[in-house]
């Protein structure tokens, strides 16, 4: 056989219209390891390494002779072996466009609409498009929204990338009858833009008719080559090998068979998105892997009349366009199970998954979450196996999907068909699932159901119904359906039903996943919605057969009330007596913006390798508490490649750090606080050696007691860091004596992993001379790196050189602990003499960093029958971790900024950071205040259930009025915050729509909406003076260009642009004669950490001393020649010997608070905002929509109204994820479960609110701020809120139907399961309970 000989094919693949030849293709290697690392195209990024985040994403595209067309299709570079792109031409973000040639379409709208803040999803996000347009050059919306499902983003709050990738679409949702020359779709916004323009407001962010047209004649063509290879080629067995792994592609059936007689063991691997994550993820590599390519039967469609024969090889994005034809030609009655996976193959994974995985692996693989089989079964599929022995046919039925000896594959089998019969007349098939996010995610549960009555009546002759996602297999309900068989369809099988079905579909208590309520809950919520469904297709097949459906049920089976992404931007217009070169106050894009869509964008991981590099990965506690008996490296060390294994005890006496407190270490020793603590740190002379040995090194432990996880854990053992914190108002005891009403309650917000894009990642180079060293480092924070680092090398800081160009994305998470990876880092690059670099993988990264502190609020409140609240008693606490981080610091922002936006005239507050095995906790945007907040804020909406008024009544009686002082006797004009919210109020016609909302839950039972007006009032302050100095360097050169260095570090914010626009007003030079390359500890020493909201406030300032000073001495020369250029300017400068480079600094804001008086003059301003959000929920699922969200914003003179509007969107999306989504599982042994984008689930597209506007206050005067700037980085994420208590609006209004009364309390985030659990109903009391303590659950709540 062709397969068997001795020598290694040759792989031939193009790439940007460039050939590769391959001569030793290693099977281990994956497209995005070789894309950057051989051919040094980094502008595919490293997101995940498991294909959920799609910052990886490639176009590929194939020949196939048979149909003489060329298939484009994107896919993850991170899962595709580069052995599997055999004759494929791969087209990557820099084969699209670049700078130095041109750039194209796709890429320059996304940067100029602002779509791109921290870039690392950028690329991504450009291929994504480009691919859907190469196949579609006028994809409707859907397409288009189905095409990005697969990619995620941070920073951006997606808004203006679907604006940009709106210019792109048809338009196909307007009625074609314009009214007085108005789109039926922009009535509302023009009315709403005319009202503002009239106030002086701006809409449009950007100019259309500026942006290079779409003309698809001049992407690249397909190589012609490659199309001459699959015409004529014989057709041969391709082998390649590996050290480990033997990668076997046969192109003949035959060929197939053979080589799986052969190696009967070997996984068939299409798509490799099993397989590949498995590779990554858990290491398992299987010493052969077989790939066929191209087999025809494999990828065979044929229809006969009973039903579609589809090949196994098929793709499911394939199968997705084969089944949407069918739909369309046949006749609705046979249509039912295609339409059925339809439904479920538009939100199965990404578009990147879905072009690659294959029918036949998602079959084969039998996921207990596998979305199709559970279809598949119910609708009577056959799979048509082959062997060398012969063909064989198998139903795929229970016994198949349990792994049944007799129902299941041979080893030696291959799987090359799947039969999916029609449906039948008076046959029914619906799918269901339900999952954590609505796209892009695996479900929670879902189900196949399928019912065929006898003909004309309700009498069911045949059921069948099948459940994923409740144990480690998808289940059938056999015994129910036998039960069921020969009854009438009505009310009565209804309610037996439901208990039947409970009583076979059996989920233990401490089942794996957890959450077992509600997937009980799950199991006879899909029914019903069966039930129903059926029931109206027996009313439309035949009027008699049963009653219509009762009004307030419809809704249930119609999808969420919603249209296609709108968006309303006003921000406040330029003074037409500002001069137009002064770009102030202008949406100037991002500077990096077309780099950032090009992929010329550089970050720490994309710079060139060094010669004799190393690469570093560390080694991790898998025990939350525990003594180290003894580390074993021996195994580690023998690896080929491997340099040495560093542990503590070779750090000695520098293993920890002057400014931690109780004595850290940097590397664990003897003992071990928690899982993901750093233990040891191995050095190899490649990345995959370094993890290899990594997993190698070998760890005895011995548990230790007690074991402190959750903050009731901590308060049971006392253990806290100190100091506690407290403040007292007013005299608090006496108030409550004097109130109508007393409340008392808790609350308890989850923790939240960063996940920024770019993970942590460090490149340290050692100089021979002098001990000097550079550190490449993407931190906020340089000079905390820089001083670790000098630290653990025993050597002064001046030999220590951090350097950051940018950051992909931080939000407080690329501080302290990014100090010490960077310091661990340069230490091993100190003992070998050799750059090293070290980047984490996305599971590492959540596992070492830590996140947003977990809260739980406890208050005690009095208010007056009219809703007046006189009296609040409240105590925080934060789970910090096992390292005290910022933790304490973390508490005193929270305390000081819980009162939010209202005066509360006694309160007394405490903090307490709970010293737990967890990971340390740490900086998150908004530190402390969205935490803090919300409990205040719950505490609000209780007092409004308590005392039977609306929630904004409460909310507007107990504001701050326009002159006021706060808890802490700080003054405050709170003018601004009353602006806002009624502001707020009327743009979003809230009262109108409040009327609607009601009429809408009036009328549907199963469905409710609810609507919330939340305000918000920010405190900017950094903790004391020295934190907000900074330091700025402006150099004017001959030519009249100016270089500018400060101390900010440009991490998506767009301070960089910002700065430059900073400069171009003060020295009066156009933006284009400016330059800034990056931040480095070179250039400007002792930096404070980047955050707070004040980085372009407080750099900016200290530019406009650097600018003021050089303009002092300038000012003799400019006054002579006052018509003259920089460049005439600055040659005579030069010849005047006066210099033309200035330091300029400033020294921060004043700050006082005296914890002990409980009072002071913590904040330097106040940002205030308001938002309304509109939700609709399914009280059957727990499933939610965003409908709409108005945001108003005091943002004083905005500096840049584009980048301010992206700050706002950002943090309000990645508020929404906090309090509605994100969801951090432990087990009760301290264990991460959430260690990726596959488990945890940050917001997608799908989240966006469908019609998302964000309005500024006019401008107004801001004291002491940069040209009346504000900060406006964090402030906006606790409007994510406001989603949050509309979904609690729409869930009272459920209660309220269900005959629920009185107050209850709502834990966030506010996942699914929660809505569903709250929404109590007749199937939530069927469902058994399991008593606490009776078990071991599979997580607990942090």
């Amino acid at each position: 056989m062709s397969f068997a000989l001795n020598g290694p094919s040759e792989l031939l693949f193009y790439v940007n219209g460039r050939k590769v030849l391959e001569k030793n293709a290693d099977p281990e290697i994956m497209l995005l390891s070789y894309l950057r690392k051989k051919l040094h195209l980094t502008g595919t990024k490293y997101g995940c390494g498991g294909g959920g985040c799609g910052a990886c994403t490639v176009m590929i595209s194939r020949y196939d002779p048979g149909t003489k067309k060329i298939r484009h299709y994107s896919a993850n570079a991170c899962l595709l072996s580069i052995c599997s792109l055999y004759g494929a031409a791969v087209t990557t973000v820099e084969g699209i466009g670049n700078t130095k040639t041109r750039i194209h379409p796709v890429q320059e709208r996304i940067a100029k609409f602002h779509g791109t803040q921290c870039g690392f999803c950028s690329p991504g996000m450009v291929m994504s498009l480009y691919s859907l347009l190469r196949n579609i050059s006028k994809p409707s919306m859907d397409q288009l929204m189905e095409a990005l499902a697969g990619n995620l983003c941070r920073c951006t709050g997606y808004r203006p990338i679907v604006d940009a990738c709106k210019t792109f679409c048809k338009a196909t949702d307007c009625c074609q009858s314009k009214q007085n020359g108005i789109c039926c779709l922009d009535q509302e916004e023009n009315k709403l833009l005319n009202s503002e323009q009239e106030n002086g407001a701006c809409e449009k962010l950007f100019q259309e008719e500026e942006f290079l047209p779409l003309d698809p004649t001049q992407e690249f063509i397909f190589p012609p080559e490659l199309m001459i290879v699959a015409e004529k080629e014989l057709k041969r067995t391709r082998v390649f090998y590996g050290e480990r792994i033997t990668w076997i592609s046969p192109v003949t059936l035959r060929d197939l068979l053979e080589v799986k007689a052969k190696y009967p063991d070997a996984p068939i691997v299409m798509g490799n998105t099993t397989v590949g994550p498995d590779m990554k993820l858990k290491g398992i590599f299987p010493s052969v892997i077989i790939s066929p390519d191209g087999i025809a039967e494999l990828n065979a469609v044929n229809y006969i009349d009973n039903g579609l024969t589809i090949g196994a090889g098929c793709s499911l994005a394939q199968l997705k366009d084969i089944l949407t034809n069918m739909v369309l030609e046949l006749p609705e009655e046979k249509t039912q199970t295609y339409q059925a996976l339809l439904k479920h193959l538009k939100t199965l994974a990404g578009s990147q998954i879905r072009n690659v995985a294959s029918l036949g692996g998602n079959i084969i693989s039998r996921h207990s979450t596998s979305d199709l089989n559970p279809l598949l079964a119910v609708g009577n599929c056959t799979l048509n196996l082959a062997s060398k022995d012969g063909k064989r046919q198998i139903p795929l039925n229970d016994q198949f999907l349990m792994r049944a000896r007799n129902s299941d594959l041979k080893p030696e089998e291959i799987l090359v068909s799947v039969n999916i019969p029609c449906s039948r007349k008076w046959e029914f098939v619906s799918a269901f699932r339900q999952a954590p996010r609505q796209q892009n995610a695996l479900a929670i549960v879902n189900s196949g159901m399928r019912v065929l009555f006898e003909e004309n009546t309700n009498i069911i002759r045949d059921i069948c119904i099948f459940y994923g996602g409740i144990g480690s297999t998808t289940v059938c309900a056999k015994k129910f359906c036998q039960k069921l068989t020969g009854r009438a369809w009505n009310e009565d099988m209804l309610g037996e039903a439901c208990r039947l079905i409970l009583d076979e579909i059996f989920l233990p208590a401490s089942a794996p996943g957890g959450m077992v309520e509600y997937k009980r809950s799950l199991i006879v919520s899909f029914f019903f919605k069966f039930y129903l469904e059926v029931l109206q297709n027996l009313k439309i097949m035949n009027p008699s057969l049963c009653p219509c459906l009762p009004p307030e049920c419809g809704s249930v089976l119609e999808d969420f009330h919603s249209k296609h992404y709108e968006s309303v931007l006003r921000y406040q217009k330029v003074d037409t007596k500002q001069s137009p070169q002064d770009p102030i106050g202008r949406p100037i894009m991002h500077l990096s913006g077309i780099n950032h869509a090009t992929g010329e964008a550089i970050y720490c991981d994309d710079m060139p390798a060094y010669d004799q590099e190393l690469f570093l990965a560390f080694v991790t506690s898998s025990r939350a508490h525990a003594k180290i008996v003894s580390i074993d490296t021996s195994e580690a060390l023998k690896l080929p490649g491997v340099v040495d294994v560093l542990t503590g005890k070779d750090l000695q006496d520098v293993n920890s750090f002057r400014d931690f407190l109780e004595n850290e270490e940097l590397i664990a020793t003897e003992e071990v606080f928690s899982v993901g603590q750093l233990v040891c740190a191995v050095m190899a002379d490649s990345d995959v050696k370094a993890k290899l040995a990594a997993r190698l090194v070998k760890i005895e432990y011995c548990d230790l007691e007690p074991l402190i996880l959750t903050i009731e854990d901590a308060i049971q053992h006392n253990s806290f860091y100190e100091p506690e914190r407290k403040i007292e108002y007013g005299d608090v005891d006496e108030a409550f004596k004097t109130v109508d009403q007393i409340l008392e309650g808790e609350i308890h917000i989850g923790g939240q992993e960063h996940f920024y894009m770019e993970t942590q990642s460090m490149l340290v180079v050692p100089y021979g001379e002098h001990k000097e060293m550079d550190v490449y480092v993407s931190t906020q924070h340089p000079k905390l790196a820089q001083d670790i680092v000098a630290s653990i090398l025993r050597v002064p800081s001046n030999k220590i050189m951090c350097h950051v160009k940018r950051v992909g994305g931080a939000f407080g998470g690329k501080v302290s602990t990014t100090g010490i990876l960077a310091a661990i880092t340069a230490f091993a690059a100190n003992r070998t003499g050799c750059p090293v670099r070290c980047i984490l993988e996305r599971g590492e990264d959540i596992l070492i960093t830590g996140g947003r502190h977990p809260y739980l609020g406890k208050y005690k409140v009095g208010f007056m029958n009219d809703g007046r609240i006189m009296a609040l008693d409240i105590v925080h606490y934060a789970n910090g971790g096992f390292r005290l981080d910022e933790s304490i610091f973390v508490i005193e922002m929270g305390l000081l900024k819980l009162d939010n936006a209202y005066k509360i005239p006694n309160l007394r507050c405490r903090g307490l950071a709970c010293k737990t095995n967890l990971p340390s906790n740490t900086a998150f945007r908004g530190f402390g205040y969205p935490q803090a907040a919300l409990i205040t804020e719950s505490c609000i909406t209780k007092v409004a259930a308590q005392s039977g008024l609306p929630p904004e009544k409460i909310r507007m009686i107990n504001m701050y009025k326009e002159m006021d002082e706060t808890f802490y006797k700080q003054e405050i004009n709170a003018s601004n915050l009353i602006k806002c919210w009624n502001e707020c109020m009327a743009i979003s016609s809230y009262y109108a729509r409040k009327a609607m909302v009601d009429d809408f839950n009036k009328k549907n039972y199963w469905k409710k909406k609810g609507i919330a007006l939340i305000p918000m009032k920010f405190p900017i302050g950094l903790g004391s003076v020295a934190a907000g100095q900074a330091g700025a360097l402006v150099h004017i050169y001959l030519d009249g260009s100016v270089l500018v260095t400060h101390c900010g570090i440009e991490m998506g914010q767009g301070v960089h642009t910002k700065m430059i626009q900073v400069v171009s007003r003060e020295l009066g030079m156009p933006m284009d004669n400016i330059h800034l390359r990056g931040t480095s500890t070179e250039t400007i020493p002792n930096a404070n950490a980047s955050g707070g909201s004040a980085v372009a406030d407080l750099n900016g300032m200290a530019l406009q001393d650097a600018c003021q000073i050089l303009l002092k001495r300038l000012k003799p020369i400019i006054s002579k020649n006052p018509h003259g250029t920089w460049k005439e300017w600055a040659q005579e400068a030069f010849n005047q010997s006066i210099s033309l480079s200035a330091t300029g600094y400033f020294r921060g804001y004043e700050y006082e608070m005296d914890w002990g008086k409980g009072e002071g003059h913590p904040f330097t301003y106040f940002v205030y905002g308001t938002a309304c959000s509109e939700v609709e929920i399914d009280c059957l699922t727990g499933d939610h929509k965003n409908i709409r969200t108005d945001i108003v914003m005091d943002v004083g003179c905005s500096i840049n109204p584009a980048l301010d509007i992206g700050q706002i969107e950002g943090a309000f999306i990645q508020g929404v994820g906090l309090y509605t989504l994100e969801e951090l599982k432990y087990s009760p042994e301290g264990i991460l479960y959430t260690l990726g984008p596959e488990q945890y689930k940050i917001p997608s597209f799908c989240d966006i609110p469908s019609e998302f506007n964000v309005s500024f206050l006019p401008p107004s005067e801001v004291a002491h701020t940069l040209y009346s700037s504000k900060g406006l980085g964090e402030s906006a994420f606790f409007l994510g809120s406001s989603v949050f208590f509309a979904l609690h609006d729409a869930i009272l209004a459920a209660r309220q139907d269900r005959g629920f009364s009185g107050v209850f309390t709502l834990n966030s985030p506010l996942t699914p399961e929660k809505i569903r659990m709250a929404c109590e109903d007749k199937f939530t009391k069927m469902i058994p309970k399991d008593e606490p303590g009776s078990y071991v659950p599979w997580n607990i709540c942090i």
